[in-house]
Order: structure tokens, then C-alpha cells, then sequence
């Protein structure tokens, strides 16, 4: 138990110490030069973890099929658009509002201007896809109110590092837990007519239920159903998107129409479907920007009982 105990915190503080250095070298590199360093971490941590590089194999496996060579070349670029992902976010604490709105455009933003009119909050449901970290902030700089459902870290000085940028931006914050508080703290941002960020790309355990994803049942989790019907407000799938020259795209589908069933039980198991077909819409499209090293179908449907 001690040697365990001694392992976290060694691990815990080698991530506050990663975010320091990284922090430190990125500010004292041009643009081009960022993005060099990023690569060089992706590669390092494809080449070394080899724990993580197994599970986005075997996820890529059973989900995409192909030979070999061309699912390791999306494992190695879903582990540089990580690495990425987290040195943008460096690179860009302090950055003015001009740069940011530069770097990161909006489109489609006229289905985020329709969901707006109904005047009962948004729910913005993304994916661990691309920067989404990006969205948020940008969001922000444009004048929407919002707020993010987010874990909080194990590493507090990690956490209170980037809190600070969500404090910055003026993004609410709503811890999942305790979920008694996480819950009412959702409907309450929603009243309040702000845009919560739900990603729904996630393994939920038992708790959910299971759908189609890449042709495997996967748990996964009901809030952006279950709150839409209880609040009214409306459900806007969005999604970030890196292009060749490392700029970022926020694009929006038209807002979401839940589709009745039966029963309440069905409904919300028909729209979680359909949410997530949209989710593996992207990914087949751009399926290096996503990470694959989750274990997204971790958790077993329970055997049918016999009559």
C-alpha cells in the first residue's frame, strides 16, 4: 500500500513538473516551433507507452479494421494530436482576444443562433475530439455565457493551473462530483440560458446505456437526453477541427430534434443513439484527431435472463 501510495504522488507530481517545463519551453519557441515540440512528445509517448499504444491498437482494430500499417499511422497521430492538444493549450494561456479569434473561427454558428432562440440554454454535446478544451474559450470571447461539466483533476496544482485560464474566460465550472450538487448545478447554469459542454464520447459503466458505436455496444452516458427533457433546453452537437496549417474550425450541426418513443426509457436510448452516430460521424472522418487510447467499450452489456 505505501509503495503504491508513493507511486501516485511521484506520478501526480512528475505531471505538475511536465506542465512547468512544457510551459516554460513552449513560451520560448516561435509558432512553427511549438508545433515541432509537440510532435516530438507525440512520437515519444507513442514509441514508450506502451500500455496506451496496445488499447488504441486494439480499439482501431475492432473498430476500423485495415492492415496494420495504416491503423498504427492513425495510433501515432491520434498520440501527436494529444500531445498537441495539451501544448496548444500552453501556448495559448495569456494569448489577446484578437489572436484567439484568429486562430479559431467559427462556422455554421447560425445553428447556435437558432438553438439561442428558444431562449432555455443549450447543450452542447461534443466528443474528446480535436482541441476540445478550444471550445469553450472561444465561445466565450464571442459574448456566449458558458459553462463545462468537467472531473476534477488528481493533481491539485494541475487543476488550479488551468482553472485559472477557466476563470480568464469567465466558463462556469460544475465539478461531476458529488453528482448531487453536479446536477442541480447543470439546470441551474441552463435556466440561467448559459451553453453547457457535455461530451458523450466516453465509457459509463452500468450506469447508461448501451449503443452503437463503431458496430460495438458501448455504455454511454444519458444526461444531454435526460436534461433536454427536463429543461427544454436544446441539444447543438459541435465539433473542433484541426486543419493542415494547426488553425481550428468550430463547426455546428443544426440543432437536435428528440425523437419520441414508446417510452421514456426508449427515448432517451433512441436520441443517446443517434447523438453518438453523429460522435463516430466525425471521428470516421477524421480519425487521427481522436483519442484512441480510451477504453470506450471497457464495460459489458449484462447477459439477457432466460424466461
Amino acid at each position: 500500500m505505501e509503495f503504491k501510495s508513493f507511486r501516485r504522488n511521484f506520478e501526480y507530481t512528475l505531471a505538475w513538473w511536465l506542465v512547468v517545463v512544457s510551459s516554460w519551453i513552449v513560451h520560448c519557441l516561435p509558432f512553427r516551433g511549438v508545433y515541432v515540440f509537440s510532435r516530438f512528445l507525440g512520437w515519444v509517448w507513442y514509441l514508450t507507452d506502451a500500455k496506451h499504444r496496445w488499447v488504441a491498437l486494439d480499439n482501431l482494430r475492432h473498430a476500423l479494421g485495415g492492415n496494420v500499417r495504416d491503423l498504427k499511422r492513425i495510433a501515432r497521430k491520434s498520440f501527436i494530436s494529444m500531445a498537441t492538444s495539451g501544448v496548444e493549450m500552453l501556448y495559448c494561456i495569456g494569448k489577446s482576444e484578437a489572436f484567439m479569434k484568429n486562430w479559431i473561427r467559427l462556422e455554421r454558428v447560425e445553428y447556435l443562433k437558432q438553438a439561442m432562440q428558444s431562449k432555455k440554454g443549450i447543450i452542447l454535446v461534443s466528443a474528446h475530439f480535436g482541441n476540445f478544451p478550444f471550445l469553450l474559450p472561444r465561445l466565450s470571447l464571442d459574448g456566449y455565457k458558458t459553462a463545462v461539466v468537467m472531473r476534477p483533476m488528481k493533481e491539485e496544482r494541475v487543476e488550479q493551473f488551468f482553472a485559472a485560464e477557466v476563470k480568464r474566460y469567465n466558463i462556469r465550472a460544475i465539478n461531476t462530483i458529488p453528482r448531487s450538487r453536479c446536477v442541480p448545478a447543470i439546470i441551474r447554469s441552463l435556466r440561467e440560458q448559459e451553453m453547457v459542454f457535455i461530451p458523450l464520447d466516453q465509457n459509463f459503466g452500468t450506469a447508461g446505456v448501451f449503443v452503437d458505436f463503431f458496430g460495438r455496444k458501448a455504455a454511454t452516458a444519458t444526461g444531454p437526453v435526460v436534461l433536454a427533457q427536463r429543461t427544454g433546453a436544446v441539444i447543438v452537437p459541435c465539433f473542433i477541427i484541426r486543419d493542415n496549417h494547426n488553425r481550428h474550425t468550430i463547426v455546428f450541426e443544426p440543432p437536435f430534434k428528440l425523437q419520441q418513443a414508446p417510452t421514456e426509457e426508449a427515448t432517451i436510448a433512441v436520441n443517446i443513439q443517434r447523438l453518438t452516430a453523429i460522435i463516430e460521424t466525425y471521428i470516421r472522418k477524421y480519425p487521427g484527431e481522436w483519442g484512441w487510447i480510451h477504453r470506450r467499450w471497457k464495460a459489458k452489456m449484462k447477459p439477457a435472463a432466460s424466461a
